[in-house]
């Protein structure tokens, strides 16, 4: 066990939704845990020996819990299966400390927080630190139907339900909330912020809606994975071994954005590196892996290509 691994046992397990449960983690031997902030995840090691990264959604200032919310993926690769069918009250789990890379910014005077479904969780725990705070915030709240909303409970109660907004869309895109209202005028580093968690599809919508904010004010959760944009990021080829077709990956593009700007089909969903959806095969080239998925031994021959890049020349794809 490393110095950034913790054993913690699961105190207790809890039905929020429809094939959403909840687990509350603490140290086996009463100790205080890594303190954390709002936003931040650790990684969990499940059953199957699957690593993957949960948001901590209960309030910052406690020290002696973990609380984390899995979505049960019925046509994942196994990771929220294994925790979820596997896990119960009383067995002990490795986790990592806690990470962030989607904290609150303390100088902005106002937050919108926009959640979808499962990405309720790093937004929950910025409410309650904002609302222990005084500070001011509202939270959209989108999912499919009210049996799919986890903490909704909590939410419809006080301090929480004047400042929260739930729309359920029954899956009808003529039904889905329009948030351009409430994006239509930017905000700023000082002002407002945005912080928004959910489906690739909502993260999407928010992107082109706040083209014209400061790119400082509007903040996506990547669950953790090294998404980048990194300064030494540089252009670079996928080939494809089917056709033999030559793709250029530029900055700030994906392997998988350029793929479907193309019009080549690959299974995703998460677009952060963290459920194992897009994972291609690897002929040639040296990858430069930044998802949570990927088994060491699966490194030399797989690649997320939502995420991953090249470190340099031209990677050739089982495509």
């Amino acid at each position: 066990m490393s110095l950034d691994t913790l054993i913690l046992r699961v105190t207790a397990v809890e039905d929020l939704a429809h094939n959403i449960r909840s687990f509350e983690l603490r140290h086996a031997e009463g100790q205080d845990l890594p303190a954390f902030s709002a936003g931040a995840h650790i990684r969990v090691k499940t059953p199957s020996g699957a690593v993957r990264a949960y948001s901590l959604c209960n309030d910052p200032s406690e020290t002696h819990r973990y609380l984390i919310a899995v979505q049960r993926e019925g046509r994942g690769r196994g990771g929220s299966l294994s925790l979820v069918d596997g896990v119960k009250a009383g067995d002990l789990i490795e986790v990592g400390t806690p990470r962030n890379q989607f904290s609150l910014d303390e100088r902005a005077k106002e937050f919108l927080l926009i959640a979808g479904g499962i990405g309720i969780t790093p937004l929950l725990a910025m409410a309650r630190q904002l609302e222990s705070q005084g500070r001011r915030y509202r939270l959209i709240y989108l999912t499919r139907e009210a049996r799919n909303t986890a903490f909704r409970e909590i939410l419809s109660q006080a301090p929480f339900d004047a400042r929260v907004r739930m729309h359920h869309d029954g899956g009808d895109p003529a039904r889905a909330l329009d948030l351009w209202p409430l994006l239509e005028k930017p905000g700023s580093l000082q002002s407002l912020q945005v912080y928004c968690c959910g489906p690739a599809g909502l993260m999407d919508a928010v992107r082109d809606m706040t083209g014209h904010w400061p790119a400082s004010a509007v903040h996506f959760e990547s669950f953790g994975a090294d998404t980048g944009p990194h300064d030494e990021d540089q252009p670079f080829e996928v080939q494809l071994q089917g056709s033999g077709e030559v793709l250029e990956v530029p900055v700030g593009s994906s392997i998988l954005q350029t793929l479907r700007n193309h019009g080549i089909a690959v299974p995703f969903s998460c677009e952060s590196g963290t459920c194992g959806s897009c994972k291609t095969g690897l002929i040639e080239g040296e990858p430069d892996h930044r998802d949570l998925v990927l088994l060491e031994e699966e490194k030399s021959n797989r690649i997320m290509v939502c995420v991953s890049r090249a470190h340099g020349g031209r990677l050739v794809l089982d495509l």
